[in-house]
């Protein structure tokens, strides 16, 4: 059983906001039979934040970080939330994840991604957040 919050919890100045406001959506694209993942991580580094700036985000940071025997992942932080990737060299295989509380562009930097990493197989899902 949830416990109702009093308003006297709530940062001044808040109200509680009724369902249809939603935070953001995440949307996840997951590529496979891909022929050419980048297997450095400036590489990739430089192609997700080309791909963040063709949806219209603005970085803020990035962390990447390589794997042994193989498999990169990294996340870009940008204004509008996040977006992150994993490599899977190994099955032919990227999932990257996208986080906007903003509309963004996604496609555009989604099929940028799918040439760069010779994708032949994006499927692209969007859930509403909150």
């Amino acid at each position: 059983m949830h416990k109702k919050r009093s308003a006297s919890k709530r940062p001044k100045g808040t109200t509680l906001r009724p369902l249809e406001h939603r935070p953001g959506y995440l949307i996840l694209g997951e590529f496979a039979n891909c022929s050419t993942l980048p297997d450095n991580l400036k590489s990739l580094q430089i192609h997700m934040q080309k791909a963040a700036q063709l949806m219209g985000a603005h970085v803020v940071q990035s962390l990447f970080h390589k794997f042994n025997p193989y498999g990169l992942s990294g996340v870009v932080v940008i204004k509008e939330s996040h977006f992150a990737i994993h490599t899977w060299p190994e099955y032919q295989y990227a999932a990257v994840d996208l986080f906007s509380c903003g509309k963004m562009r996604h496609t555009i930097g989604f099929k940028y991604l799918a040439k760069v990493f010779g994708s032949k197989k994006l499927r692209v899902t969007k859930i509403k957040r909150g």
